[in-house]
């Protein structure tokens, strides 16, 4: 069966998608290979409204952008399968994350909310093929986080036997997934860990006067010195705190965060500049070495594993490295068996298999829900054009 995946994070800097061939019926034996995946990048001008969105947007532009991205996850999936000479009716359906644009994780007394951009109409219009999506809002109802929900598919595509690993997504923000090196699903533990370089990318793109959408091969941060005192305040943020289930979005960790910031610390020279960036860095670096030292087991994970952009960021790879120590720290295809940027998309692929096959995709433990749950809701393709 042939299942696709379409995926757009919190980095806002485009659309991935990926395509699986899945053979067998029982998740922990099954056969998952990657047939087609690549990514389509934001043109400067939608990413441009997803932000102004995400912080100001009224319910006419969500509304637009709901249709609009719905069109853009719908050309990237008939690209990808154009360009392999895949038949859209060879796709059974394709799970379609969406656009997180507000979440919130559920308080002491009241379930949380989650809400995605993405129209699967207008996706299922575009392709001819079934859309299965929403898929954070039945683990929200059942009093969980609705996220992280890629460990189910880490574990079922990812795992290696005898070799407990760490998978650190370092997207707009960053989280976790520990597969032991034996054992079955309920061994995993996952969560945020806090920010990714959603606040990197901002403040590069306001030390640079918007003309870099991010910092470009750590130059920045390289070249600038961590201030230690505006780090050790950072660090005192609550969320840091927070023992698992947890997780975050830029609800916490985003443009009005990195305002007050900014507001603080008055960068006025490219050095100032420079600074804030080094520090924002080491902040990410430091609060995923936190997390792992409060809420897993290091002496049993034997790597780790760096997917998402902050992946290409050698800067913070190498805060990673240092601050990790002596845990040794892979980024790239040999580490994962796959491309690192299909992680997510193929994790989509994987859950709208199991919504087509009745079986749960949540987590319990890592999302808090009540138990198990179907994650998704359906919507019909059409007959593909011949």
């Amino acid at each position: 069966m042939k299942v696709a995946g379409v995926m757009s994070g919190t980095s806002l800097d485009g659309v991935d998608v990926a395509v699986l061939e899945v053979q067998g019926d029982d998740p922990a034996h099954l056969s998952a290979r990657m047939v087609a995946f690549a990514t389509a990048v934001h043109p400067d001008a939608l990413r441009g409204r997803l932000l102004r969105a995400l912080e100001l947007g009224g319910p006419r532009e969500l509304a637009h952008l709901h249709r609009e991205l719905g069109r853009a996850f719908g050309r990237a999936l008939n690209e990808l399968l154009a360009r392999n000479g895949i038949p859209a009716g060879e796709v059974a359906a394709v799970g379609s994350h969406g656009q997180t644009v507000w979440h919130a994780p559920p308080g002491e007394d009241e379930v949380g909310a989650t809400f995605q951009l993405g129209c699967p109409h207008t996706l299922a219009e575009e392709t001819g093929v079934p859309v299965v999506s929403d898929f954070r809002s039945r683990d929200v109802a059942a009093g969980g986080h609705g996220a992280p929900l890629v460990p189910w598919p880490d574990w079922v595509m990812l795992r290696r036997a005898g070799r407990g690993r760490a998978l650190q997504n370092l997207g707009g923000m960053g989280n976790v997934t520990y597969l032991p090196g034996r054992g079955g699903p309920e061994g995993v533990v996952a969560f945020d860990t806090g920010p990714g370089v959603a606040l990197l990318d901002g403040a590069a793109r306001e030390a640079s006067g918007g003309r870099d959408p991010w910092d470009v091969d750590g130059r920045r941060a390289r070249r600038g010195a961590v201030r230690e005192s505006l780090l050790e305040r950072l660090l005192r943020h609550p969320f840091f705190g927070r023992p698992p289930p947890r997780s975050t979005g830029r609800e916490e960790f985003g443009e009005p965060y990195l305002a007050r910031i900014v507001d603080e610390v008055e960068p006025k020279s490219e050095e100032d500049w420079n600074d804030l960036l080094a520090t924002l860095t080491a902040l990410t670096a430091r609060s995923v070495a936190r997390a792992y030292r409060e809420h897993l087991p290091t002496d049993q994970i034997q790597e780790v594993v760096l997917t998402g952009g902050g992946a290409r960021n050698p800067a913070l790879v190498e805060a990673l490295e240092r601050a990790l120590e002596p845990l040794p720290v892979y980024t790239g295809r040999e580490a994962l068996g796959m491309d690192p940027d299909a992680r997510e998309a193929a994790a989509f692929a994987l859950l709208a298999w199991a919504h087509l096959k009745g079986i749960p995709g949540n987590l319990p433990r890592v999302t808090g829900a009540a138990g198990p749950r179907v994650l998704g809701s359906w919507t019909p393709g059409r007959e593909a054009a011949p």
